[in-house]
């Protein structure tokens, strides 16, 4: 992508009135616009991010078994008086309305009731399970105040993935699996060091549920943590009983601030008997299906990854995210040579594979390019001029640690473009 083409523009200083973090570096790097509280537009820049962490939260799901699919956002009442969750006084983030022809309608905040309705007309013996299906999909709340940023707004995306089991074997044995493929996602999204599986409670359904919280001075959650011992838990779990049996003493816990990336938890019977999700076993009696839920917010990881992984420069993204790999900064390009072998460079690497934005602003200044640079954060800067052109080489500045290495063209194929 030719950075003149690009419709984005940088900005030297975020909106007044946005004080996070992620969000004011992605609004100044073009990535999101603010449209309006809680409502963010993904331009090409951010768009393509996420895109990113969908394809590795997919990889993650489906190494599992997860399934793909895609449910509505619009609801049913009638479904969700079946599990007593329509009502406002039960569920406050509901945006509702009415429909032309008469009736309420409402817009999903999550999809329990919907895919469980799915499921019960395609399970009907044990033969069936377990199994497991999952969506990308919009969601709506109707959050009292949006803030921090893209991690809490009132539409948003979310990764839901549910599973249906016979037994309680069957359920922890797929629980646990997911619990490893979350691991994974965050890991390969450049914050697994600091996400913790921590234990919260299990409410009805099982002792423990758990969320996955990345420790950083910008999140809204608390949790206790013993790095040492790899184990964190949240304020329900901190009990003396609790703590014992996950072999920690409070004395050993670090009270830290921490952004919840995503949770699991045990949903039991709930909304199968609510529902009407049931199997026959083998002796052929109906058994209300086993459930699971697992949920991760793309855009609130996104904007997780911004918060730790920036400088005072701007955004640092790990290369399994980030929206090009290498950043080319075209120097003294109003010398018609030097333009031509920019244009080449970039065209070599674009038709070898590699992921390239191209700065071939020609009336911007050097200064104004390396600052641009840094502040959209690609995992690369190659760096053409006049200077580099005669001494046969490429600078090449590592953005996450500064590292300087000058290149000739033909290492650069060879560290950008492999596969040519």
């Amino acid at each position: 992508m030719k950075q003149t083409q690009l419709f984005t523009k940088t900005l030297k200083e975020a909106p007044a009135d946005e004080v996070a973090k992620n969000a004011q570096l992605l609004i100044r790097g073009g990535y999101i616009y603010k449209n309006m509280a809680g409502v963010y537009t993904f331009l090409p820049l951010g768009l393509k991010v996420i895109e990113k962490i969908n394809s590795i939260i997919r990889e993650e799901m489906n190494a599992v078994g997860g399934q793909e699919m895609y449910m509505p956002s619009l609801q049913d009442p009638e479904l969700w008086k079946k599990s007593d969750r329509w009502d406002d006084d039960k569920v406050d983030v509901w945006f509702k309305s009415e429909l032309k022809a008469g009736g309420d309608i409402g817009f999903a905040w999550t999809h329990e009731e919907v895919i469980t309705d799915i499921m019960s007309k395609y399970v009907s013996s044990y033969k069936d399970l377990p199994f497991s299906a999952y969506h990308i999909q919009t969601k709506f709340r109707n959050e009292m105040r949006a803030k921090s940023g893209i991690m809490r707004t009132r539409e948003f995306w979310m990764k839901d993935l549910y599973t249906f089991c016979a037994t309680e074997e069957q359920h922890t044995e797929i629980y646990e699996a997911y619990a490893v493929a979350y691991k994974n996602v965050f890991d390969r999204i450049g914050i697994g060091d600091k996400t913790y599986r921590t234990f919260a409670s299990g409410g009805a359904f099982t002792k423990f549920s758990h969320e996955f919280q990345t420790l950083a001075e910008a999140g809204e959650d608390v949790v206790y943590v013993n790095e040492a011992k790899g184990i964190a838990v949240n304020e329900e779990v901190l009990e003396e009983a609790d703590l014992s049996e996950l072999g920690v003493t409070k004395d050993e816990l670090e009270k830290r601030k921490s952004i919840e990336v995503g949770n699991i938890f045990s949903l039991g019977t709930k909304f199968s008997e609510a529902i009407g999700l049931t199997y026959k076993n083998e002796a052929g009696e109906d058994v209300p299906v086993i459930m699971g839920s697992y949920g991760i917010g793309p855009a609130r990881a996104m904007g997780t990854v911004v918060d730790l992984l920036s400088d005072d420069k701007g955004i640092i993204w790990p290369e399994s995210v980030a929206p090009y790999q290498v950043h080319l900064v075209g120097l003294n390009l109003d010398d018609y040579e030097m333009k031509d072998f920019a244009d080449g460079v970039y065209t070599s690497l674009k038709r070898r594979g590699a992921e390239v934005l191209y700065d071939d602003r020609i009336e911007t200044r050097a200064g104004e390019k390396f600052a641009d640079s840094d502040l959209l954060g690609m995992p690369y800067r190659v760096v053409v001029s006049k200077k580099t052109k005669e001494e046969g080489q490429f600078e090449v500045v590592t953005r996450k640690n500064g590292e300087v290495r000058f290149l000739s063209e033909e290492e650069l194929y060879e560290d950008f473009a492999p596969e040519a």
